[in-house]
């Protein structure tokens, strides 16, 4: 396969993660209305994830968890349930795409931390993509504008974590192979989420046992579709494909919901993706 197939090929690979990352959007949103609590949709997520990862970990046996930086593999498993939980929460609050658009602010986090936590050089582009995100965060949340603060701060609080699983990940790369990265991350997330889906555990209806066993099962081939996309094609050709899901998920809450966003929120929104597309693509040429 020459390069120009390999990224064609990639290219699809990351539109279908994004489909899917769209799916999750919408499924999240049908069991907040069901009222299945957030913990337990976390909790069923996390068991969906071990289930992929299981058959890989039962090959290699315990050497799938050989490693001398615990410590990190639990900071990585905790950055995840956290971010799963304040994701889905964030839901509740706010309309799908602008939920969805405040979570691309992770990248301009990772670039705020990626020179002092990973000692990183962060060039003009990385930065000038960072400001152009935040300025849509500005955008977005002006006063007066109709988004929910509480909304936002969790939303915020999401792509917090997710600049964590990014840093720690990018950590651990370094001297763990990615069967020990997903191995530690089912183990430590699973145990996160079951203390908190017991204690906000009701009741649940065959209908919601079949939402939440879609979800569970059908969310975590984001993780191999994301990882083939980047095998198969160049990173700065591919890597950009996966904010497609912006315009699905937008497309989706306005197809279901009725929701369209102002002139304002769609600038906000514009700043933030656009600032998230250059951080990408320098991203994936400095490596």
């Amino acid at each position: 396969m020459d390069q120009a197939q390999g990224n064609l090929r990639g290219a699809g690979l990351m539109a279908a993660a994004a489909c899917i990352f769209t799916m999750e959007a919408l499924l999240v949103r049908v069991m907040v209305a069901r009222g299945i609590p957030v913990e337990v949709q976390v909790l069923f997520r996390a068991l969906g994830q071990a289930v992929w990862v299981a058959p890989f970990v039962l090959a290699a046996g315990r050497g799938a968890f050989a490693t001398r930086r615990l410590p990190l593999h639990l900071l990585r498993g905790v950055c995840s349930a956290a971010t799963w939980g304040f994701y889905y929460w964030s839901f509740t609050y706010l309309d799908l795409a602008t939920a969805t658009v405040l979570s691309f602010t992770n990248v301009m986090f990772t670039t705020l931390l990626a020179g002092p936590v990973l000692g990183e050089r962060v060039g003009p582009a990385r930065w000038a993509g960072t400001l152009a995100g935040f300025a849509g965060v500005a955008v977005m949340l002006r006063p007066g504008a109709d988004v929910p603060l509480v909304g936002a701060a969790i939303a915020i609080a999401a792509a917090l974590c997710w600049c964590g699983i990014t840093l720690t990940t990018r950590s651990l790369t370094r001297t763990d192979s990615t069967l020990t990265i997903l191995a530690w991350l089912s183990v430590v997330v699973v145990a996160c989420a079951l203390p908190l889906a017991a204690l906000a555990w009701r009741p649940l209806g065959a209908g919601d046992l079949a939402w939440l066993a879609v979800f569970a099962l059908v969310c975590p081939g984001i993780i191999w579709l994301v990882t083939e996309a980047l095998r198969a094609g160049e990173a700065s050709a591919v890597a950009p494909f996966q904010y497609i899901r912006l315009v699905l998920i937008a497309a989706g809450g306005w197809a279901l919901h009725g929701e369209v966003p102002d002139a304002w929120a769609v600038l906000g929104a514009a700043c933030i993706l656009g600032g998230a597309v250059v951080i990408t693509v320098a991203e994936v040429r400095r490596r």
